[in-house]
């Protein structure tokens, strides 16, 4: 029998802070009612200036590994997927590492920024698939409010911080759509579109990290387009109708975009996960901050099949079909 990447946990980890559409009108000029309709955002949480993007992963990563009922000795590794690293090297994947005291083997960060997880959801599946890992704790981690320009009405509205994980442990399933585990990712990007959604800094230019640069109606537009896209190539790689899916676990950028996406596969949003209301954007985090939600209040339940999918500044985006 084939062996299947299954979810064997998951955890999360939002900042104290809660930043409301309240609190930004005194900031910016901005209203309650602006941002509300425009991306369906109300309230979104910050980190404290002395919590890193590594702190906000650690913390979903031990909730995560506290769920699964495994020792540190029975990871094989981290992968995180950040685009707010804590410094320019290490990794933040490392730091999760010896924090929780997880033995020596794969480590590292993936950066695709929005889409960061479902890159790193596919990397980790590749991994145990082969057999050179047996279970790894994936995590979507960032802090966006460290690159968020305060003064920019049109993106600090949307930016937030925390963290998602899952553990995935590779077990042996049937090889048919009713397996639990990942059947299948599905991961693009195209560089020609990378002005539309990006920082004016980094390290090899102008040694900052600089701020979110973003053309928001090119991407809308695009996102839509590619998030379905990526989406029914998922269902058609699997044989499968979107009415077969339990959940759309989407990256939580815009009620919008959420919104449109749904209509174009012809999905009630009854079905759609979505937190964007009260996380904001959280770039990599959004999904698994999302899963973790749901399963946690019980919408989502062992044997649903879910469909993940994103889309992030390169332009990078991507799906995976995984029954949990």
């Amino acid at each position: 029998m084939p062996i299947k990447s299954i979810v064997k946990s998951t955890g999360g980890y939002l900042p104290e802070k809660i930043l409301t559409n309240q609190d930004l009108e005194k900031m910016v000029d901005t209203t309650d009612e602006w941002i509300t309709q425009r991306s369906g955002i109300k309230s979104r949480h910050i980190a404290a200036d002395d919590q890193t993007t590594a702190d906000l992963a650690i913390s979903a990563g031990r909730a995560a590994f506290e769920a699964s009922g495994l020792a540190p000795s029975d990871i094989d590794g981290v992968i995180v997927a950040t685009t707010t690293p804590d410094q320019t090297f290490p990794s933040v994947a490392v730091k999760v590492q010896a924090a929780l005291e997880i033995p020596a083997g794969l480590a590292f960060d993936v950066q695709a920024v929005c889409s960061g997880f479902v890159y790193a959801l596919a990397t980790a599946d590749n991994f145990i698939r082969c057999g050179q890992a047996r279970r790894i704790l994936v995590i979507g981690a960032e802090k966006l409010s460290s690159i968020v320009d305060w003064n920019d009405r049109t993106t600090c509205v949307l930016f937030a911080d925390g963290a998602g994980a899952i553990i995935f442990e590779g077990q042996e399933g049937a090889d048919d759509i009713s397996a639990r585990g990942i059947h299948s990712t599905h991961l693009y990007a195209d560089g020609r579109l990378r002005d539309l959604l990006y920082t004016n800094g980094g390290t090899s230019s102008t040694r900052t990290a600089g701020h979110i640069v973003m053309q928001g109606r090119e991407v809308f537009k695009y996102a839509v387009s590619f998030m379905a896209d990526v989406v029914n190539e998922a269902l058609e790689e699997n044989n499968i109708t979107a009415d077969q899916v339990d959940w759309l676990v989407p990256h939580q950028a815009n009620i919008r975009i959420l919104e449109a996406t749904a209509k174009k596969l012809g999905l009630s949003m009854d079905k759609v996960v979505m937190t964007v209301d009260h996380h904001g954007n959280t770039s990599a985090a959004s999904i698994p901050l999302a899963l973790h939600e749901a399963a946690a209040d019980g919408r989502i339940k062992q044997g649903d099949l879910l469909l993940l999918e994103a889309m992030g500044g390169g332009l990078t985006w991507g799906s995976a079909l995984v029954r949990f």
